[in-house]
């Protein structure tokens, strides 16, 4: 099956997309941000867990958080693509809350067939997820985890899981004697230990998290299958995340150098600034394109979509650093303030960068794929 025009965004997506930037500006402006988060400049500060609980609610309440999940679950089983233009979005605003990673959970779970229906049950009922199947080395590879399963508990710990102190659910990778499974587990089980993390972005929070003797509900005894078809969705929603975070990047650092005079003329007016924010425009351009395009074949090519999905998230990765260094160098000294907006972009693409594989893992599976051996 070949790609439909325009990656298959038709007018119910856009018109989502659409709702979703407007929903942002109305109820989130970057100062809000700014003042939610970056309320403490020191060094020795605490991890702590910023975000608007109320204002989440409603994005549960229009429907969000059910986009991926199939009809036959309770959800809209929206196609990928439309899915991502929310995400850009997200990414925009930089809002901190768990949707990516709920949205994450709902991919895989949908992946496990049957068994995974009661726990899609639950993302349609509202509750929030995320994914805890990372080990210590922080391999991105599947089916790394120092999580143990035996005789219907789980122990050992799970790390780098995203969000981990917004969500009421986590979808476990354990060890077990069939191999690795899949485990539903609610974040206020007994045995539970949270573990937050001291990351440098301050729109999300990231734990370890300790399971000892935690009953759970295993959702598929087959994780490595379930992860290798869930995680191409995975690299895309996140690559959308960093495009539409790069997009706030070079709009908002396009904005002051238009304004901001120097030898009489705005910073704009010079070629050493208007040639990089133009490079910064078309690597932004790039990584959209093999975002939705990776999408598109998620839905309608799945032959390829592990292939689209590493070479989304690989130049994201890349416009996450480029469009960053940018934007701060063109603000020049107040850029390097606390009080200056950028740096929460700043620090939300460098995590971001980096989770779920870098560039350079990304273009080394590519690698794989494409020469085998050869490689």
């Amino acid at each position: 099956m070949t790609q439909p025009d325009n990656f298959g965004f038709g007018e119910e997506a856009s018109l989502l997309k659409e709702s979703a930037r407007k929903f942002f500006a109305d109820n989130f402006p970057c100062d809000r941000l700014h003042a939610m988060v970056a309320t403490d400049p020191t060094p020795e500060r605490m991890s702590d867990c910023h975000w608007d609980q109320s204002l989440w609610q409603q994005m549960v309440d229009l429907g969000w958080t059910v986009l991926a999940v199939p009809e036959s679950a309770g959800g809209l089983g929206m196609p990928l693509v439309a899915v991502a233009g929310l995400v850009e979005e997200l990414g925009r605003a930089a809002f901190p809350c768990p949707l990516l990673g709920t949205l994450n959970a709902t991919y895989a779970l949908a992946a496990c067939g049957a068994e995974g229906e009661a726990a899609l049950a639950d993302i349609a009922a509202g509750l929030a997820a995320s994914l805890a199947i990372t080990n210590r080395e922080g391999s991105w590879a599947d089916g790394n985890t120092d999580v143990v399963a035996a005789d219907g508990k789980l122990n050992g710990t799970a790390w780098f899981v995203q969000d981990a102190r917004k969500v009421d659910r986590l979808l476990v990778a354990a060890q077990s004697a069939a191999g690795l499974s899949l485990y539903w587990v609610a974040t206020d089980a007994t045995g539970v230990s949270i573990a937050p993390d001291a990351i440098v972005d301050l729109t999300r929070d990231q734990a370890h998290i300790q399971f000892d003797n935690v009953e759970a509900q295993e959702v598929s005894n087959s994780g490595l299958a379930v992860l290798h078809q869930a995680m191409p969705a995975i690299w895309t929603m996140l690559a959308a995340d960093i495009v539409g975070a790069a997009e706030w990047q070079l709009q908002t650092t396009v904005e002051y150098v238009s304004t901001r005079q120097q030898f009489e003329h705005p910073l704009g007016f010079f070629q050493a600034v208007k040639h990089p924010l133009v490079d910064v425009m078309l690597q932004i351009d790039e990584s959209k394109s093999l975002v939705y395009t990776a999408a598109c074949a998620i839905d309608c090519e799945p032959e390829k979509a592990v292939q689209y999905a590493h070479m989304a998230k690989a130049s994201a990765s890349e416009t996450a650093a480029f469009a960053s260094g940018r934007s701060v160098q063109c603000h020049g000294g107040i850029g390097f303030t606390w009080e200056c907006f950028v740096h929460l972009y700043f620090k939300r693409q460098k995590h971001s960068q980096l989770l779920w594989g870098d560039a350079a893992w990304h273009r080394a599976q590519l690698a794989t794929i494409l020469l085998g051996d050869a490689a």
